[in-house]
């Protein structure tokens, strides 16, 4: 038989919950309990109903889900091209809630980069590869404003990521004169050229070839290790998504599972190895959302009956129609 709890209990409790660092404290991005409503026709569409997502410094992971789960609705938040409609998003210490009109255009330069899916919607058609990854750092007024060296260094600065991303030879192209894969390698160019602190990529791959999409991957994967830009990219893409340490997916407006990824050593053959382990997401609210493959297997509708172990939570079917024998 337990006590109730004294007021030095409770005090202590209120005091440690108080103490305890915010959700989100320490990483790069936080969507904490994001809900955005659209209204068409006076019918209200929920497209995220409290995402819960944290994406640390220097991480480079994958967003999937259906069509329709709420995932680009996610980019465009994260990206400053749509606000919030309740919750808290914070990217990089800017609260995207809060942002007036000049501080979501500042954060959109600043920030974040954005790699469309469509080529054409990256690039301007006049301009020429190098023109292309300049023109943000001159409209960012960096480096140095429009004296001559100030624009000297913005073409170094564009020809280094254009060889970094291995597409210096179309340096003085415009993209009606490169291949998709190249104009999307620019695109990753130009998305860098501000130096941002997210790098957002919505289906990058969607409109070409397994082979070039595995050239666009390999062209986030540089410039996440050797620039140190987080990375999240939107894909229906399955070989894409199996190259990330981290797969979260989205379904119904919020996180559903996660897919962490490490290599080790297999003892019998001493070759390294990949191993994916699937987890449930528990958001803030204590939902979970169990995989529809594993409550159609149970017949688990409506409800279902818990039970509190010493190191587990058993989650069973409702029986209480049942009668006892």
């Amino acid at each position: 038989m337990t006590s109730d709890p004294t007021l030095a209990d409770l005090t202590e409790r209120v005091t440690a919950r108080r103490d305890r660092p915010a959700y989100g404290h320490d990483a790069l991005i936080t969507c904490d309990r994001l809900v955005r409503v659209f209204t068409a026709d006076g019918v209200e569409v929920q497209a995220l109903q409290g995402l819960d997502l944290l994406v640390r410094e220097g991480e480079l992971m994958a967003l999937v889900g259906a069509s329709g789960s709420g995932k680009s609705t996610l980019m465009n938040i994260l990206a400053g091209l749509d606000t919030p409609t309740a919750g808290a998003a914070r990217v990089a210490g800017r609260d995207l809630l809060t942002m007036s009109a000049r501080d979501r255009l500042a954060y959109r330069r600043e920030v974040v980069g954005f790699v469309w899916q469509q080529t054409s919607r990256n690039l301007l058609p006049y301009l020429t590869s190098a023109q292309n990854v300049a023109l943000p750092m001159q409209l960012s007024g960096r480096p140095g404003g429009r004296s001559r060296s100030a624009r000297r260094a913005r073409a170094e600065r564009a020809l280094e990521l254009l060889e970094m991303l291995e597409v210096a030879d179309c340096r003085d192209r415009r993209p009606h004169e490169m291949s998709g894969g190249q104009q999307q390698r620019v695109a990753i160019a130009v998305a860098l050229a501000g130096d941002p602190a997210v790098l957002l990529a919505d289906e990058p791959t969607g409109e070409l070839d397994s082979h070039t999409g595995e050239r666009i991957f390999a062209a986030f994967r540089t410039a996440n290790e050797r620039l140190g830009t987080t990375v999240v990219i939107v894909t229906h893409d399955q070989a894409v998504a199996n190259e990330v340490s981290r797969t979260v997916a989205i379904r119904d407006g919020r996180t559903s599972t996660e897919v962490l990824r490490r290599s080790e050593v297999d003892e019998a053959t001493g070759h390294e190895k990949v191993v994916a382990r699937e987890y449930a997401m528990l958001d803030r609210a204590g939902r979970l959302q169990l995989p529809s493959e594993y409550t159609g297997a149970l017949g688990m509708r409506d409800r279902v009956a818990l039970e509190l172990e010493s190191d587990h939570i058993g989650v069973w079917p409702d029986d209480s129609g049942r009668e006892e024998g």
